[in-house]
């Protein structure tokens, strides 16, 4: 971190295949992959990181319920704010507001907390299949 001169919260997401390591992105931030922690923990990856700051007790980070979480893309969004009329009440959706979209960008994301398997056949059918 020195040799950065970086300071702070830095998420490394990184690939292992064979012996190598592969560096994909580094953040200054909370990594998105943690993402469903917001609804599906008590206590998210958010709320720890201002919990260490102020040099509270951390939280307990078990799941609620079982969580599933989906990265929405670019070719997603016009199905998806159709789909939005008609999702169940066991889905959140994030939108993280760029303003422009294109194929295979990140958007947002939706996560279902103690959803059906069907709930989410229906997502992945109407918002997710090309």
């Amino acid at each position: 971190m020195k040799a950065l001169g970086f300071y702070g919260t830095l998420a490394i997401e990184f690939f292992i295949k064979g012996k190598e390591i592969y560096i994909n992105e580094m953040a200054p931030r909370p990594h998105n992959s943690g993402h469903y922690t917001i609804e599906g923990c008590f206590t998210s990856q958010f709320e720890r990181h201002i919990r260490v700051i102020c040099g509270l007790p951390l939280g307990i980070t078990d799941l609620i319920a079982e969580t599933y979480m989906y990265n929405l893309l670019g070719q997603h969004m016009d199905k998806c704010l159709t789909w939005l009329k008609e999702m169940p009440a066991t889905s959140h959706v994030h939108l993280y507001g760029k303003k422009e979209s294109r194929e295979n960008r990140k958007m947002g994301h939706v996560t279902f907390v103690k959803s059906t398997e069907e709930d989410r056949n229906i997502f992945k059918e109407k918002v997710l299949k090309n």
